[in-house]
């Protein structure tokens, strides 16, 4: 009977955890895929077995009290300390278990990374994957991620930011789209053409790098179209939309078959970094540090990328 309370203190713990950091207790039931009624039961159960009320609750809010604060740093470590020796009981020869949830750029994770992982699955069978393929910005907690691959994002000071790889990218347009317009050989030409933005990347303004020379061209553009989505601006440019500054990896069989052209290939927009992005914790499961040495492995091998600038933060 001891040892039973002992587990069902510690799933107490972990769903103060889920609750605090989801920011209520709907969230943490959905996130635990149980019911409201059932974290609202677990949460009465820890404040009766502390003797302390650990939240201050209202229609609209949630607050920790003092008891609250400090029952949720010390859960904190409990339950880190309980997942390592999990780990560390259930692992044989490194042997990953449970599921790693994940989220990675779309077409990233649909086409680039689908083989990697593959073989991470085949690596490791007693290991699930939840591959969640999402372009917009990550929340760990809200979204109930263990990891995100970012490319092109700004780091977070505020989690563990591992740079993989760098992404290098070129300007295409279709050979029917420019012969509408006067030949482009200089930089600053490029505004005359009508142009796809890719809205999480560039807008109002393409910022180019001559490789030799390393000078540098900030040229104006006016988008017909803007997009959050590299397939549509891909396909956009295909159709003739305008021109784009697209991953150069989504477009090598278009070049290669002429349906698209580069343009100004000495000049080139700045590649993207990949980061693999995960929060800061006491204790990383075995499942996430093996998925970081795949991704550290793979990565730059990948077709499309490249070993990261040492001169680049």
């Amino acid at each position: 009977m001891k040892r039973n309370e002992r587990i069902d203190r510690v799933e107490l713990m972990r769903t103060f955890i889920r609750i605090v950091e989801s920011g209520s207790l709907s969230a943490a039931a959905r996130q635990m895929e149980t019911t409201q009624a059932t974290i609202s039961r677990r949460l009465q159960s820890l404040e009766e077995m502390l003797g302390a009320k650990l939240l201050l609750r209202s229609t609209h809010a949630m607050k920790l009290t003092d008891d609250g604060e400090r029952c949720y740093q010390h859960a904190r470590e409990v339950v880190d300390s309980w997942l390592a020796l999990e780990d560390a009981l259930h692992v044989t020869d490194e042997q990953p278990v449970g599921t790693l949830r994940v989220r990675a750029p779309h077409a990233f994770g649909q086409q680039q990374l689908l083989m990697p992982l593959v073989g991470f699955l085949a690596r490791y069978p007693q290991l699930c994957v939840e591959w969640m393929l999402h372009d917009r910005a990550v929340d760990f907690i809200s979204d109930n991620v263990d990891c995100a691959i970012r490319v092109g994002a700004e780091v977070d000071p505020a989690t563990v930011s591992v740079l993989l790889a760098e992404v290098p990218r070129c300007i295409v347009a279709t050979p029917e789209l420019l012969s509408r317009y006067p030949a482009v050989t200089q930089p600053e030409q490029l505004s005359i053409l009508p142009w796809i933005a890719i809205s999480t990347f560039y807008q109002h303004e393409v910022v180019l790098h001559h490789q030799d020379s390393h000078q540098t061209a900030n040229v104006v553009i006016a988008a017909r179209l803007s997009t959050d989505s590299l397939y549509v601006a891909k396909n956009a440019a295909l159709a003739g939309v305008g021109a784009a500054v697209v991953s150069s990896w989504t477009v090598e069989e278009e070049l290669a078959t002429g349906a698209l052209v580069e343009l100004l290939p000495a000049w080139q927009a700045t590649p993207l970094p990949v980061h693999l992005v995960y929060p800061w914790a006491r204790y990383y499961p075995t499942r996430l540090r093996k998925f970081l040495d795949l991704m550290r492995e793979v990565m730059p091998q990948i077709a499309g990328m490249r070993l990261p600038n040492k001169t680049q933060g």
